[in-house]
């Protein structure tokens, strides 16, 4: 039976690990404030390296289980490279704390070195990176030592977006050069937005195959980037092994991810004939979207309402009436939805119609769990990410004809935002969003 959204529990204040605990303030004050914003700004403007000058970086630690991804390339990696989802993944959204246009310059500088040496590991012997003073004796280690003393890659890759706020700030001077479409993310009618879990100037989506160089990856980064940005708000999310093969699960038991675009589709990448400013080709509209699954609400419904709901076999993942995950289902000659509901979450997300095939798009989901709330319920979820030409087309018109479906009274949608995935980095001579200041 469908519970009554009247009868589900509160969620009480959900807030982001940054910004509670008995010690959030010192954090904050000790991180930021104690060195002063713009100080720390100008510093990293001081060590960040000329693109000109910058060397490659060092061997990866050699490992047969352990996999560096290059950093380099047209597009950013995290999206389409690995070609295998990694397992684990931090979504961290930033204030830019960058006061003008070259500190913001700097700043990507910087996380550009950052994402090129983490992808590669790096062994305790080698050279201190150009961005960050060398050690001291009695000082702070360069490395914090979580992994070791050698960094491996662990198939890390660091993928990098910008919020139109950062294009509406005028001491950044980039008005002209925003991208079409890029606004605060919009709120749907069956969302329950909380603030504390939303926006941010800057996302980083950090995805490795061990949760401790997710850690590590972020302490070094927010290391190198003291007083240029501030954490916002973040989220730590697993990938379920495939169960029994195929296709990873969701926390509600389906597999999740079974229908993506091939590489070579036009539909994730920003194009020649996309209509966005010439810096942008290369990149593509991430959409981020947190949410909340009522697991306990879920274990009380009925299998077969369950299959109903979603459109697909539990175990196996295949749409109703069919065997496999990968078959399609066949609504031409089911138009009354009498073996795949019309209201299912498959059918709506994806009508297979020629109207509706251009609003397909990238996803890239992983599983959290933050614990309980203030009522003892689990606040268990999906990490929702997708990828995409224009937010407008494909991902909102699709959440459009999701409104109201059966399984919005299990769900809800409370946080994420909406970003410019910046084109990559081709080579050592340049940085991400290197075109915004050319």
């Amino acid at each position: 039976m469908r519970k009554n959204k009247q009868n589900l529990p509160q969620t009480g204040t959900t807030t982001p690990e940054t910004a509670t605990g008995p010690h959030s303030g010192l954090r904050r004050r000790s991180f930021l404030l104690g060195a002063g914003t713009g100080t720390a700004a100008a510093a990293l403007t001081a060590v960040a390296v000329s693109t000109a000058s910058r060397t490659g970086p060092a061997d990866p630690v050699p490992a047969p289980e352990e996999t560096a991804v290059d950093f380099h390339g047209i597009n950013q990696a995290g999206i389409y490279r690995p070609a295998s989802q990694q397992q684990h993944a931090c979504f961290a959204a930033f204030r830019v704390l960058a006061k003008d246009r070259e500190e913001l310059k700097a700043l990507l500088q910087t996380l550009s070195t950052k994402g090129t040496h983490l992808a590669a590991g790096q062994r305790a012997d080698a050279p201190v990176l150009s961005t960050e003073l060398p050690p001291v004796s009695g000082g702070p280690p360069v490395n914090s030592g979580i992994l070791g003393e050698d960094v491996p890659p662990c198939s890390f890759t660091m993928t990098v977006g910008l919020a139109s706020s950062v294009f509406d700030n005028a001491a950044y001077g980039l008005a002209g050069k925003k991208p079409k479409g890029l606004t605060e993310m919009k709120i749907f009618p069956n969302d329950a937005p909380d603030q504390a879990w939303m926006g941010g100037d800057l996302l980083l989506q950090l995805c490795a195959d061990s949760t401790d160089m997710i850690h590590y990856a972020l302490r070094d980064i927010t290391k190198a980037t003291r007083g240029a940005m501030q954490l916002q708000w973040k989220i730590n999310g697993f990938q379920s092994a495939p169960r029994p093969s195929g296709a990873p699960r969701n926390l509600f038991g389906y597999k999740d991810g079974i229908v993506n675009p091939a590489p070579q589709e036009p539909l994730v990448w920003i194009g020649n004939d996309s209509g966005q400013p010439d810096w942008a080709l290369g990149g593509t509209f991430i959409v981020v979207r947190l949410i909340r699954m009522l697991v306990e609400f879920w274990d009380r419904v009925g299998l077969d309402e369950q299959d109903t709901m979603i459109g697909r076999h539990r175990a196996s993942g295949a749409p109703l009436g069919a065997v496999n995950e990968n078959d399609k289902p066949d609504y031409a000659n089911d138009p009354k939805g009498e073996t795949i509901p019309l209201d299912a979450h498959i059918r709506l997300a994806n009508p297979r119609t020629p109207d509706t095939d251009s609003s397909r798009f990238l996803r890239r989901g992983y599983n959290y769990d933050l614990g309980i709330d203030l009522n003892g319920n689990m606040q268990a979820g999906l990490i929702f990410a997708s990828y995409q030409q224009n937010i407008q087309t494909q991902f909102e018109a699709a959440q459009t004809r999701l409104i109201n479906e059966p399984m919005t009274d299990y769900i809800q949608p409370f946080g994420g935002g909406y970003f410019i995935g910046l084109p990559g980095v081709k080579d050592n001579n340049g940085f991400l969003g290197q075109g915004l200041f050319t």
